[in-house]
Formats: C-alpha cells, structure tokens, sequence
C-alpha cells in the first residue's frame, strides 16, 4: 500500500516557508468556525443538569427535615447545605472511611439508584439526645463496627424523615417516591455507579446537641438526573413576558376573569354625625357638607378609582381619573 504521508524533507520545507512567510497559513474553508472539544468517551457535567435547582430543592429539604427530627427525635439539628458538586463517584469514595449508615434506594420514577450517607457522630448524638441525654458523639470507631439494633432503629426513624422531606422538596418539581433497597457500613459496597460514572452530590453539614458536628451527603447517579435536565432547567427560566406561551397564558387569564361580576358603587362623600345628631335628624331636612374633588368608585368595599361624576345623554355615568392609593384610603 503506497503511503501518502510527508517525507521529513517535505515537512522541514513547509516549516521553513511558513516561517518565512512564503506559504500563507490563513486560507482554507470555514476559518470562522468554532471548534469545540468533545470527549466521546466520557460523559461531560456541563451537558444541562442546572445546579440551581438542585440547590432550591435541598433548601425546602432542610426546612422539613428538621421539622420532621423535632417531632419524633426531640432535636432541631443546625442543618447547611454545602455546594452542590458534580464528581467521578470513585473521587466521591476516597474520602469516605467506614463504618458509616450507607443505604442504597430508588429514587421512581428516575432510574438507577441513590445513595444517603449519615456519618455516626449524627447517629450517637440523636440517639443520646433521644433517650435524655445532652445530644453528645461518639469518637473514632473501628472500621468493621456494626450498629446495634437500638441505632439501627434511629437510623430508620431519621431515614424515615428524610425520604419524606425529600418528597415534599421535589414535589414541585416531579412527584417522587424512595424505596429503601439494603444497608451498609461501608460505602464501597453500595455501587450505584461505576468509578468513572459521575455523580451529583448534595452535602449537609448538621450539628446536633452538645456541638457534635457531622454530615449528610445524597448522592445521585448523573445518569438518573439527565432525562429531566430540561424540567430543571425550565424551571428557573425567565423571560421578558414575550414569549408566545406567556401571550397564550394572558389571554386565557383575560377570558376566565372577563365574565366575573363585581359589586360596584360610586361614593360621593361621606358625613360624619354624632349618634344624638342622627337621631334628631326630620324628613326633608338638609346637610351641609364639603364637597370633595373626587368621587370614589368602590369595588367589591375596595376603594379603586377617583373618578369624576356626570351625565352622558341622559343617564348618570363617572369618568375614571387615577388609582387610588391603598395607603390614601383610610
């Protein structure tokens, strides 16, 4: 097979005039065009899942959360959500040291599985705070160190809570259900991805009771977060109010509140009488009052419009001159 490639000759040559300013380098088709590189080979964090939601999501998770701890714990932990990340899940693991409450669930309907970690100190501390005690930790533990059923079952209780705050935080966003799946001490053994996969994490620092500071970390798998990229993106979207689906929403608002009926009145003035007056007052008899500039057109008991009072044709009618001012309407 003949080879087409340049002799080392034939390449020193082309160095040599393009050097020289001999060989034009800025000519061709589409000197224009942008390239940007793309790695196939691996999936790329910027491909749309939008952070920012994410982010909303665990706030509303913090609030009901702690509310949930208060209730069946009788401890409201000081709970801060730390940046969401987007990292390869092996990076994730080298920094996690067993034992740890490692569950593995599924987040329906998105697919593959979630990870929430609670490190001990969170564990120890609700579980001293639980029984009457002053909420303390627990210092280092060997690595192979199971929980008992005692802390299993606050494991559960704080697990419990948590599935259901996080519910409610992405209820408005896409209804979700958690299923517990197993649990682990060490994290190693709940492989929700593989090592190059990448995963959002979401971590929680929490302090409960006497100081005792630890974290809460949800990690999921990228892949499972992907397909609804776009509701995550959308919903943070902003526009100008032009866009056609804006333009669709106002006119369907105008046509449903077009035939609402609204109990209108015009108001002359008002006269401010004693009840002793009130009560002297004869049939015929004339008030004298102070005139205002305006009139004021009352809807539903709220006064809106200064309006002008007058007759057009032969019927009575009002012509609106300028809102009135809730703060003017004492």
């Amino acid at each position: 097979m003949a080879s087409n490639l340049l002799t080392p000759e034939e390449l020193a040559a082309l160095a040599e005039g393009v050097d020289s300013g001999e060989l034009a380098v800025d000519t061709g088709f589409n000197m224009q065009a942008r390239v940007v590189k793309h790695d196939l080979a691996s999936e790329d964090s910027t491909l749309g899942i939008n952070l920012t939601s994410i982010d909303m999501i665990n706030e509303r998770f913090i609030r009901m959360f702690r509310l949930g701890l208060l209730e069946v714990l009788r401890t409201s932990p000081r709970i801060n959500p730390a940046r969401v990340r987007i990292l390869k899940f092996g990076d994730y693991l080298k920094d996690l040291k067993p034992p740890l409450s490692v569950t593995t669930c599924r987040t329906l309907p998105l697919r593959g599985y979630s990870m929430i970690i609670i490190e001990p100190n969170i564990i120890f501390s609700s579980l001293d705070n639980f029984f009457g005690g002053f909420g303390r930790g627990i210092g280092a533990l060997p690595p192979g160190r199971l929980f008992t059923p005692t802390e299993s079952r606050i494991i559960k209780i704080m697990l419990d809570q948590l599935y259901g705050a996080l519910q409610e935080a992405w209820a408005p966003l896409l209804p979700v259900h958690f299923e517990h799946v197993s649990s682990e001490i060490n994290p190693q053994f709940a492989q929700i991805a593989d090592e190059n996969d990448l995963v959002i994490l979401s971590r929680f620092e929490a302090e409960i009771g006497d100081n005792v500071k630890g974290f809460i970390d949800i990690v999921y798998p990228y892949a499972s977060l992907k397909p609804i990229r776009e509701l995550l993106r959308s919903r943070l979207q902003t526009g100008d109010g032009q866009e056609e689906s804006d333009k669709i929403w106002t006119r369907s608002m105008e046509l449903a509140a077009g035939d609402a009926r609204l109990r209108t009145k015009v108001e002359l003035a008002k006269v401010k009488v004693s009840l002793k007056d009130f009560e002297e007052l004869e049939v015929g008899q004339v008030l004298y009052f102070k005139k205002p500039d305006y009139a004021r057109l009352i809807v539903n008991d709220v006064p809106i419009y200064a309006s002008i009072v007058g007759t057009h044709g032969n019927q009575v009618a009002i012509r609106i001159e300028n809102p009135i001012k809730p703060e003017s309407t004492n």
